[in-house]
């Protein structure tokens, strides 16, 4: 069974860190490229924005303007494994964070999600 689970969500100061973790089951990422999105409050799922995407070769594309500098998408295949590292968090960044993931390349549609995360960032 596909599946991935998102985790390390949670509340933060503005200015602080975190590293979310997307990991894979039931198929390798070694063969799937990996996005991070995220939905803000009040935006509708089809208004996810995706902030960055790392293929099966370990190419990843542009980040989203908004966290361009800020978030660094990476992977561990031997954990099977994505992560995303948030620096310098504005409230803005404040959303449901999830993972998604297509075979091989990147693009416009991703036919594996998880849950997500919740990513609160408030002083």
């Amino acid at each position: 069974q596909v599946q991935l689970v998102e985790s390390g969500g949670g509340l933060v100061q503005p200015g602080g860190s975190l590293t979310l973790s997307c990991v894979a089951s039931g198929f390798s990422l070694d063969y799937y490229a990996t996005a991070w999105f995220r939905q803000a409050p009040g935006k509708e799922r089809e208004e996810r924005e995706e902030l960055s995407c790392i293929a099966s070769n370990g190419a990843v594309t542009n980040y989203a303007d908004s966290v361009k500098g800020r978030f660094a998408i990476s992977r561990n295949n031997a954990k099977n494994t994505v992560y995303l590292q948030m620096f310098s968090l504005k409230p803005e960044d404040t959303a449901v964070y999830y993972c998604a993931a297509v075979p091989f390349n990147c693009g416009t549609y991703y036919n594996s999600w998880g849950q997500g995360t919740q990513v609160t960032v408030s002083s």
